[in-house]
């Protein structure tokens, strides 16, 4: 159920007056799931089902800039709700199946990022780079953990060794990946960077869409923008994958400029997300 789609003006209109953004939120509350957010960011003709053209939009852009003020309105409304006695930490409603899947599925693939580095680090050990970030990816696994306890879902991995995912939907697709990533990272210190910098870019995309793997599913989720940040109106999932997003963002940056040392500024090219979203993260 669509509702009148908003403008690009309409769109930046909103994003000019953060300082409203509690109210904004609000007025959207009784929206269905996720028609604020893609009501601003598709507004390209839909497709014969009814849903946009995957591939002839840009907004992850849009979602990669959104951290810069949608975290001012998320603080200002918990703000907001926390006034008062008896300040409740539970959340207002439950997860439906597109968000509690997608949150699992991100659970697991923060495990891979971090696992995939503290591998990687112990190859080149004397690139420090991995040790810093894998401790970072730790803290991102631990802050989805703490969200699926919030909203009362079962942690899919119940081991947390190296290499290894436990999880019944996504288990034997992030042991696959993380021995693909692996391999491809072994060669030379060079191709571990190049494979921190793809891992960043995939992981930005996943938490503002939904995953391919999850689309591909017989689970009912049928387009990219059915979970993830572009669909949730969870203002502590927001809040959540609007820090996850930054924290990539840091990471992609660290691994490129390490890479350009190497083989000069201005060479990285992207290798998942498009060149523009690149370069609009790299700021040229």
């Amino acid at each position: 159920m669509r509702t009148k789609k908003l403008t690009w003006l309409t769109f930046w209109r909103v994003k000019r007056t953060a300082s409203r953004e509690s109210v904004f939120l609000n007025q959207h509350e009784h929206l269905s799931r996720g028609n604020a957010w893609r009501q601003a960011l598709f507004t390209y003709p839909p497709n014969s089902k009814g849903r946009p053209h995957m591939r002839t939009f840009k907004p992850l852009i849009i979602l990669l800039t959104l951290p810069l003020w949608l975290g001012t309105a998320l603080a200002a409304t918990a703000d907001n709700q926390g006034q008062g006695k008896g300040k409740s930490h539970k959340p207002q409603a439950q997860l439906d199946f597109n968000e509690t899947t997608h949150l699992v599925f991100m659970r697991e693939e923060e495990k891979l990022a971090r696992d995939v580095y503290i591998t990687l680090g112990s190859k080149f050990p004397r690139a420090g780079i991995f040790g810093r970030i894998d401790d970072s990816e730790q803290r991102h696994t631990c802050a989805v953990c703490d969200m699926l306890k919030r909203y009362g879902v079962d942690d899919p991995n119940t081991n947390d060794n190296v290499g290894v995912y436990t999880g019944a939907e996504y288990g034997p697709y992030f042991t696959a990946k993380y021995a693909e990533l692996v391999g491809k990272g072994s060669g030379s210190l060079l191709d571990a960077l190049y494979v921190g910098a793809l891992i960043e870019e995939l992981d930005m995309k996943d938490i503002g869409y939904c995953p391919g793997e999850i689309v591909e599913q017989s689970n009912g989720i049928n387009s990219a923008e059915e979970c993830g940040l572009v669909y949730t109106d969870k203002a502590d999932l927001q809040k959540l994958y609007t820090s996850l997003l930054e924290g990539s963002k840091n990471h992609l940056r660290a691994f490129v400029r390490n890479i350009e040392r190497i083989e000069g500024e201005g060479s990285y090219r992207a290798q998942y997300l498009t060149q523009e979203e690149v370069d609009e993260i790299l700021g040229r």
